[in-house]
């Protein structure tokens, strides 16, 4: 948990939404003449809609796959106020939210629809129909959902939970945040929906109004966000995935047993289909920019065709192809791009008559300068390539067994290669031997970084849209990260300047959640917390209600009952909060030999 998080119980606004009018009475002169006037206005907040961007995180995450069947779900609001912006109903003297956080789980997930405000009662499903606000109209839309009666009667908390089903968080670094939880624990091996529901003048001293008791009934409620993530078993947490990542990917092939194939797989190398430019089709060897220690730089180059890079193996009768397919590979990267290529080409040729230009001291005209600064549209591709932006994923692992399923692989970048496919970029409108050489003499003013990093295959990056990675050296300084960007639903790529000794994988702070002890998995139960923070009381487990519901009261009870103090919404919330995992990774192996 961080040291500056606070929790607060409620934050009520200065002024709930609602009209109001305001009279000024003024007394001036001899006579004491009275001046009096009046205004009206409106204090206008969210009701019937919420805004995207008034959402600031949600959990578990949209789109997520794991293990939640212990987490309550929960959704963090940008404004600290919102959830007691308007009233929930119930005895006076309470401060209840009406926003309430419902879980749905399998098929219970009703289905959302959009109606005018006008058209929210009265129909079959049961709801009271709300008085508008002086802003609202008839024909404003909201989206609702028709729950069955039965259903919702299980599933809604009860008078006596409400209140601790909301609180305010406060960190030194940022604006106070609204946090509304759900009272019921997704089931395993299913999707699960959580959608914040206004539960606005819907409760009584008896808890919330189910409207009439018949067959098959209905109740509709107001939903103003929503998100769906899938619930597994237990081998899909962060730290379960994370650690499985132990067992890492090998850089190279396992060797075949001929010493003349063994001294390229040992090099990293992999046999690839190779179509000559002349038609001819054969087997070469290929190793993409991802080595596995220290490579040689090599001398510059600024050659015309991608068959100049081409070696030649005569004991194996092969070709290795990697530099040369770098090389083709960046021009192909930049001739996409047209208009940067128009651009380069264009450049390039002002370069050229600017080389060109001789003018005597004494000419007596003033003569127009060229320009011959980069243009930016060139220099972002080349920077672009320096981190592999645009280079297929089939270019960095050429073979899936590089990097299979459930695995990470530490790297260095190979200095050559990504030279040679910044040159291939740069060899738009190189044609003749003089503008091979005009382009040696005037190399792009791009930097080859020294860079490093990982590529991970994994569920965590599908099922945690919001991973952390964090890259230090040997030394434990932090390093400065090139990219990190998923290359495909299951992989991510790390590029880190300088050379990365330790991999840290973690979550975002919002990733701080609120868990229970499913002690067995009928009965729920907590760990609690002294009053500095270290581990205090077990409580004894409590049944789960219907459906994996909370007792949220009754839990609430036994911590207090447990602790010996007044037990609010805040000392809640910091009883029931999860930190998130940090799990490390030591990049070590074994520099290659290349010839």
């Amino acid at each position: 948990m961080s040291e500056n998080l606070t929790f607060l119980a409620y934050r009520r606004p200065s002024l709930a939404p609602g009209a109001y009018r305001i009279s000024v009475t003024q007394t001036s002169g001899l006579n004491a003449e009275r001046f009096t006037t009046a205004r009206t206005f409106t204090v206008a907040g969210e009701r019937f809609t919420l805004a995207p961007e008034a959402v600031e995180s949600m959990f578990p995450p949209p789109g997520s796959l794991g293990d939640h069947a212990n987490v309550l779900p929960h959704i963090v609001l940008r404004r600290a106020t919102m959830p007691w912006e308007r009233e929930a109903g119930g005895p006076t003297g309470t401060v209840p939210p009406w926003l309430v956080l419902l879980l749905f789980c399998g098929d219970e997930n009703p289905e959302p629809k959009v109606l005018a405000l006008s058209a929210l009662a009265g129909g079959t499903p049961y709801m009271p129909a709300p008085a508008l606000d002086q802003h609202e109209a008839a024909g404003d839309k909201a989206t609702v959902i028709d729950v069955p009666r039965a259903l919702l009667a299980q599933i809604m908390p009860t008078m006596e939970d409400l209140p601790y089903l909301a609180h305010v968080r406060r960190r030194a670094t940022q604006d106070d945040t609204a946090v509304v939880i759900g009272c019921r624990l997704p089931a395993r091996k299913t999707t699960c929906t959580a959608h914040l529901v206004s539960v606005e003048g819907r409760y009584t001293a008896a808890g919330f109004d189910l409207g009439p008791d018949r067959p098959g009934a209905l109740v509709r409620l107001v939903s103003l966000a929503s998100w769906r993530f899938a619930c597994v078993d237990g081998g899909q947490t962060f730290t379960s995935l994370a650690s499985g990542l132990a067992g890492r990917a090998q850089p190279t092939l396992p060797e075949s047993g001929d010493p003349r194939a063994d001294v390229f797989l040992r090099e990293g190398q992999v046999p690839v289909r190779h179509v000559l430019r002349q038609g001819g089709r054969t087997v070469s060897w290929y190793r993409g920019p991802l080595v596995n220690g220290p490579v040689p730089v090599g001398t510059p180059a600024a050659v015309r065709t991608s068959d100049a890079l081409l070696r030649y193996h005569p004991d194996a009768g092969m070709l290795e192809t990697g530099y040369a397919a770098a090389w083709q590979l960046g021009r192909l990267i930049a001739l996409h791009h047209q208009s940067t290529a128009s651009a380069m080409h264009a450049w390039k040729r002002r370069r050229a008559q600017r080389g060109k230009r001789s003018l005597d001291e004494n000419h007596p005209l003033a003569v127009a300068e060229i320009e011959t600064a980069m243009p930016d549209d060139v220099t972002k591709l080349f920077r672009d390539l320096t981190e592999l932006r645009g280079v297929p994923l089939r270019y960095l692992v050429p073979d899936e067994r590089l990097l299979p399923v459930e695995s990470v692989r530490f790297f260095q970048l190979d200095p050559r290669w990504m030279s040679l496919l910044v040159d291939g970029a740069y060899s738009i409108g190189r044609v003749t031997p003089e503008d091979a050489e005009q382009d040696l003499a005037h190399s792009p003013p791009v930097p080859i970084p020294g860079a490093s990093g990982a590529i991970i295959r994994s569920d965590l990056v599908s099922g945690y849209p919001g991973l952390l990675v964090s890259a230090y050296d040997a030394a434990g300084t932090k390093l400065d990260p090139l990219r990190v960007e998923r290359l495909s639903g299951t992989i991510m790529l790390c590029l880190f300047k300088d050379v990365l000794a330790r991999l840290d994988l973690h979550l975002p702070p919002e990733a701080l959640h609120f868990a229970v002890e499913l002690v067995p998995a009928d009965r729920v139960g907590r760990t609690l917390r002294n009053a500095a923070g270290d581990t205090g009381p077990a409580l004894s487990p409590l049944p789960l209600g219907p459906r994996a519901k909370i007792p949220i009261s009754a839990l609430v009870n036994a911590m207090a009952t447990a602790v010996g103090t007044a037990f609010g919404p805040a000392e809640f919330a910091r009883q029931m909060i999860e930190s998130t995992a940090r799990v490390s990774f030591l990049a070590t192996g074994t520099s290659e030999t290349v010839r």
